[in-house]
């Protein structure tokens, strides 16, 4: 199978990850050009990783995002269920040496409880099969206070912006696509799981009946991608 789709069977998706692994890096960047790397230092900035911490970066592909969080001195755990991203991601990152990879699944994460100081996840979450059994499995595996940063697609609140986006989603991305990617269909995957995903209110809601106190977020490039956080409340055993 080619691509997966909105059924979001574990299997499908983490195969068809396997296949766009080695250019997957360098297709984010032609497709949301050159947003990737600023979406990815605000992600940074609100997981707020400190030396001595123990972060997990779940949905980590290459562990590009994992490596920018270990430069803080963290020491980062990068989890996928793609052993081929997994495979490209340890080859690129075997310099970072506070960086391990680990095969893991988001809805059934094998970590202790109370575990991580941070959990964080981007432009994943969406893949998931079941969202919102992720997001209580990402609150067992944090410390009391600890913290949750979603970086995701998302709605545009602005209605220009709406109809510049879905241009450029149906006219512009599909050629973008063809030029940067080793699976061409795999991305329209993409764009349907984009289209299909949550607004940023309904996430919101999703974190909170997940457990997550303190819940907001705020949008990045004009509401296309929104960073969502949350704390584990102290004192809180996880269901």
């Amino acid at each position: 199978m080619a691509r997966a789709d909105l059924g979001k069977d574990p299997r499908d998706v983490s195969a068809m990850f396997d296949r766009v692994a080695a250019r997957y890096d360098r297709t984010n960047t032609v497709l949301s050009v050159g947003n990737a790397s600023l979406w990815r230092v605000a992600t940074t900035k609100a997981v707020a990783p400190k030396p001595g911490e123990r972060i997990l970066d779940v949905a980590a592909g290459t562990g590009t995002s994992s490596a920018s969080l270990a430069k803080s001195g963290a020491s980062v755990v990068a989890a996928d269920f793609s052993p081929g991203m997994i495979e490209v991601g340890r080859r690129r990152q075997a310099h970072v040496p506070n960086l391990v990879f680990v095969e893991a699944d988001a809805m059934d994460l094998p970590f202790d409880d109370a575990s991580f100081d941070a959990v964080t996840i981007s432009f994943g979450l969406r893949n998931v099969k079941e969202p919102k059994v992720a997001l209580a499995e990402f609150l067992r595996v944090t410390k009391p206070g600890g913290r949750l940063v979603v970086c995701e697609f998302s709605h545009p609140p602005v209605g220009i912006v709406r109809a510049g986006y879905d241009f450029y989603q149906r006219v512009i991305m599909p050629p973008l696509v063809k030029l940067s990617s080793s699976n061409d269909d795999a991305y329209e995957y993409l764009n349907e799981s984009i289209n299909a995903w949550p607004d940023q209110p309904t996430l919101a809601a999703w974190i909170r009946e997940a457990g997550w106190a303190d819940v907001a977020w705020r949008n990045l490039t004009a509401g296309i991608v929104a960073l969502h956080r949350g704390r584990r409340p102290e004192g809180t055993a996880a269901e």
